[in-house]
């Protein structure tokens, strides 16, 4: 976005028109101009705003999905057209740098001078570097704008391996992630004996631990950076702790918190806390000038504290904007929770989150194994005062929203996982009207209720637009939604539940159609079944692959070719799909052959070896028991195929919305523990569902014995040896969102154990939502595992042989998609870069040695297009 441009040294002479200076224009900033635009005061006022960074303001809070493939004009917060609109005069690139308030100017750094009626400072903050030797050494980086990220991304990319962040918070953990991205081995610093520990109390951060522990990252708690290393050229080189230990690191992040950025109200005689931030009255309005305003991480609120959280800092740009347009507003204090997702772990805080209130009780459910941890602090009456969430987060809009009240049930059943007791499901219908929805903007039920029945609102985008809830840091919009179809089902308007603009039909709905009817052509569904305005038409990114998803699931029973590049077949399946292979983040391709149950014999061990040799592959074993190949590119991918089936293997389906892996301990055969053989039933249930196309992935383990070494209560389905057979669970899942399984059956032979296998898994294809796993589906579908045991153990909807029959033809009809491919010269002529150059290989795709193989050359992929990363997966293929 072009900054408006004054000549250096001149002053720019207000109009007629009262002036508003704005200094910073970061999230806060942001907000705090849309506050004026909405009260009217850009139409009778002239806004100015000095802005540091040369790029208008953007999601800091997202600052990391850079890495996964955000781009900066992506992560930006501000429409062209909004500042065009409304006037405002942004100056890029141009920080003012003194004030002087006699005369009510400010100037910046190109001498611009500007008058004021009225000036608002959002500095914001700026990162703390402890003063230790080496601090300014070449490699070392801190971790707060889009140009420092772009400094880290390059010189991983040419100069380091191994990297170090100085603080285990929050940004120290993104800035964590970050490197391990980058594919640096990197270690995390905290002086606090634990990670996060103004979040998370003792054993939130011992589960948060082993979790980022076993992700690779190396954590060094309770001690402290006393020197960064330099080599003669300037460069670091290693870091020294206050523990006596010695690193070997090229880069060191800092991110040990954040000080305010307040050395311009300092400079220009207004008063500042004595550790800092501007001190501002209720109103946001300093305590020494009623003419300035500060808001945001810059500010010290009226309570004497700085808040460094951008919902609190929304609520002063709310303020100051309404003191400006005489409104009655105040900001007394912010509630201070906060959801996260650090390195891929939920991790959230709300209300007294470590119980410094007097006699409050803590109930507390923890798995270390599975990495959760979850605490709700309870004052004497019941009232529920606070909570910490690690792990599993997925309760946190509900209970932060009954914070200072009183629960309709009991603690203990609000933090008991779904499987590992009878969990409480709190609806929104349990939530009071005055209970705090959306902390970041404080959108109340009440006023997400009003925005339905008040305003007319018909959809979750309307209330949002309206109400602002949801549009902050996004981690209330799933209790939104629920909000919203609610009230919407509870006024007699229907909802629209349909799959996407092109079917007024749910992904349940057109599975039955689908099946009853023998459609086999997506375009034939939509022709006869689609909305009006939709029919005739191409359809959406939606429902294609779901619809193809749907016709592949229940190929062998309607007629239709299986194999999901034939025909039409082709052109519905997400982009992994198109060339049976996981698209990495340059543009190359991975390989994974099957490897049911883990369990490979020497011979086809050399052969994968030989073939990453050959084609120069990156090889990693992954927590399915898998060999995965990285750095395929397209058209070696049927060279290497080719290869690979040759030598008896088959496609791991890394790939599709279908089974990955069984995993196995190796049971009773090698174990002294073992009771059955773990490794015969994992075989034998990943060859039978090998193929399966489903709503979305599918993991499986079976363990031998009740110690539970192939973490089988973590999957999909999992298998658990007893004495007496097998106990089945289902519904479990050990990612994003983790989730212990339920036990579904007992002691089962192994036809038993397959039979009920058969049906659950049909059932879930037939019932689930699009892109719906099998955890999320079994507490969504009404009655919950009870219904489910009903139906597939039971039969009580009498369609159990029907479920069977499904299953046999998938069984039966099974053919390998590689080897059916590279027997089809025809099917090969899609493995090009280019369809008009096909011997011509794409010129971004380039790698660079590291640790004895190679990964992607960043700098080579910056020049070029980065691939694109909606409905993928990434490199998510265990």
């Amino acid at each position: 976005m072009p900054a408006t441009t004054a000549t250096n040294g001149t002053t720019a002479v207000p109009g007629t028109a009262p002036t508003i200076v704005l200094v910073g224009h970061g999230m806060v900033g942001q907000r705090f101009l849309e506050a004026l635009a909405e009260r009217g005061l850009t139409a009778t006022h002239r806004v100015v705003v000095l802005c540091e960074e040369p790029r208008p303001a953007y999601d800091r809070v997202q600052l990391t999905s850079y890495f996964t493939g955000r781009t900066p004009e992506e992560l930006s917060l501000t429409d062209r057209r909004f500042i065009d609109d409304h006037g405002i005069e942004l100056h890029l690139g141009d920080p003012a740098e003194t004030i002087d308030r006699e005369a009510r100017t400010v100037t910046a750094r190109s001498g611009l001078t500007v008058g004021y009626d009225v000036l608002v400072l959002a500095t914001g903050s700026f990162p703390f570097v402890p003063p230790v030797p080496g601090r300014d050494a070449e490699g070392c980086f801190v971790y707060r704008t889009i140009e420092d990220l772009l400094a880290i991304e390059a010189y991983a990319a040419s100069r380091a391996r191994t990297g170090a962040v100085v603080g285990g918070g929050l940004l120290g953990l993104e800035a964590a992630g970050a490197l391990k991205g980058l594919g640096l081995a990197t270690h995390i610093v905290e002086f606090a004996p634990r990670l996060m520990p103004v979040q998370v109390d003792e054993g939130g951060g011992a589960a948060l631990l082993r979790t980022i522990e076993e992700m690779g990252l190396t954590v060094h708690t309770g001690t402290g950076t006393q020197e960064i290393v330099v080599g003669a050229d300037g460069a670091v080189t290693g870091m020294k702790l206050s523990d006596g230990s010695e690193l070997a690191v090229d880069m060191v992040v800092f991110s040990a918190g954040v000080r305010p950025r307040d050395q311009l109200a300092r400079d220009s005689g207004l008063r500042v806390g004595e550790r800092g931030g501007i001190s501002v009255d209720a109103r946001c309005r300093t305590v020494s000038d009623p003419h300035v305003f500060a808001i945001g991480e810059c500010a010290q609120a009226v309570d004497g504290r700085v808040y460094g959280l951008v919902a609190p800092g929304y609520e002063q740009a709310e303020t100051a904007a309404a003191t400006i347009a005489a409104d009655d507003a105040e900001f007394t204090g912010a509630d201070l929770s906060t959801k996260l997702k650090l390195l891929g772990v939920d991790v959230a805080s709300f209300g007294d989150a470590h119980g410094t209130a007097e006699d409050c009780l803590d109930v507390v459910y923890s798995d270390s194994r599975a990495g959760l941890y979850k605490k709700l602090v309870i004052g004497r009456d019941g009232t529920l005062l606070g909570g910490i969430l690690v792990g599993d987060a997925e309760a946190y809009g509900t209970l932060r929203a009954f914070t200072g009240a009183v629960p309709p049930v009991s603690p203990e059943s609000l933090v008991l996982p779904a499987g590992a007791g009878a969990p409480a499901l709190l609806g929104p219908a349990a939530l009071p009207d005055d209970a705090v929805v959306c902390s970041c903007h404080n959108v109340t039920k009440g006023t997400i209720r009003g925005a339905v029945t008040d305003h007319a609102c018909t959809s979750v985008p309307e209330v949002k637009k309206c109400t602002r809830a949801g549009t902050g840091c996004g981690s209330c919009v799933k209790v939104l939604t629920q909000l919203v179809e609610a009230e919407l089902e509870a006024g007699g308007v229907e909802v629209d539940k349909g799959l996407c603009g092109c079917f007024a039909q749910t992904r349940e709905e057109l599975y039955e159609i689908v099946l009853a009817l023998r459609v086999t052509s997506y375009q034939d569904l939509l022709d006869r079944f689609g909305r009006e305005g939709a029919r005739g038409g191409d359809g959406c990114e939606t429902c294609k692959p779901a619809v193809a998803s749907v016709i592949a699931s229940l190929a062998p029973v309607i007629g239709a070719d299986g194999y999901v590049l034939t025909g039409e077949q082709a052109a519905l399946q997400d982009t992994n799909d198109h060339f049976l292979a996981n698209l990495q983040r340059n543009g190359s391709y991975s390989v994974v052959p099957r490897i049911p149950g883990g369990e490979i014999a020497p011979e086809k061990l050399i052969v994968i070896g030989e073939i990453a040799r050959d084609f120069g592959l990156y090889t990693k074993i992954t927590g399915g028991q898998r060999i995965d190949m990285f750095g395929a590119r397209v058209e070696q991918l049927p060279l290497i195929w080719a290869r690979l089936v040759d030598a008896g293997f088959e496609s791991g389906h890394a790939y599709g919305k279908s089974l990955r892996t069984v995993k196995s301990c190796v049971g009773q055969t090698w174990c002294r523990f073992g009771v059955q053989d773990s490794v015969r039933m994992a075989i034998d249930l990943e060859l039978r569902y090998r193929g399966l196309r489903s709503p979305h992935k599918l993991k499986s383990a079976v363990s031998g014995c009740a110690r539970e070494c192939a973490e089988a209560q973590s999957k999909d389905f999992g298998v658990i040896a007893t004495a007496n057979g097998w106990n089945l669970y289902v519904g479990g899942n050990g990612g994003a969102s983790p989730r212990h399984a339920d036990l579904l059956a007992q002691d089962l032979s192994d036809a038993e154990l397959v039979r009920l296998i058969d049906r659950f898994l049909m059932f879930y294809i037939r019932t689930a939502d699009r892109l719906e796993r099998t955890s999320v589906w079994l507490e969504r579908i009404p009655g919950g595992l009870d219904h489910v045991r009903d139906v597939v153990v039971h039969d009580s909807l009498g369609i159990c042989a029907e479920l069977e029959t499904q299953m046999a033809a998938h069984v039966s009809h099974y053919r390998d998609e590689w080897a059916e491919t590279i027997a089809d010269p025809d099917r090969l002529a899609r493995f090009v870069s280019f369809v008009n150059a096909p011997d011509t290989p794409d010129p971004v795709v380039g790698f660079v040695p590291e640790r004895d193989q190679m990964k992607p050359d960043l700098p080579l992929l910056s020049l070029g297009l980065r691939p694109a990363h909606d409905a993928l997966e990434g490199s998510a293929q265990r």
